[in-house]
């Protein structure tokens, strides 16, 4: 099979995207999330990775002025371990970067130490804990960053 497609989501691709983010989180976005980021927030910007016609990841992004924050990212977990969410988080930043970001910032459970990892690998470093982040489970949130 040859190598993963990323590119900018549309509206067509959020059904697929939905079967990513439901085999992911345990709170997943509902469509209407999706559909609003995508055609009315001017500071979100979505890309999907693609491997032939499945959708196996997507990453969203919003930069204000010269911050960008990662909303999300998720790979399929069947595609997980091949590096696809190193691809997805490293052409994310660089899209970050083209649009004027100087800082990156994002929110990862303390328990997914293997997303922290990952992150500190592009020089993220942890920058606080949010108490409760997460409404499935109030799990607390670590704040990582990075100047870009």
């Amino acid at each position: 099979m040859s190598a993963p497609v990323i590119r900018q989501m549309r509206v067509e691709d959020i059904d697929r995207v939905m079967a990513v983010e439901a085999a992911s989180f345990g709170t997943p976005w509902t469509k209407d999330i999706f559909y609003k980021e995508i055609l009315e927030n001017p500071y979100a910007i979505y890309f999907i990775m693609q491997e032939g016609k499945q959708i196996v990841g997507y990453c969203g992004l919003w930069v204000i002025f010269d911050e960008a924050q990662i909303t999300n990212i998720a790979i399929l977990p069947q595609c997980r371990g091949k590096k696809y969410g190193q691809t997805l988080f490293h052409f994310v930043l660089n899209q970050a970067v083209a649009l004027g970001a100087a800082t990156l910032s994002l929110e990862v459970r303390v328990s997914n130490i293997t997303a922290q990892n990952m992150y500190k690998k592009f020089g993220l470093t942890p920058g606080g804990i949010r108490r409760n982040y997460y409404t499935d489970n109030g799990e607390d949130a670590l704040v990582m960053w990075v100047k870009l």
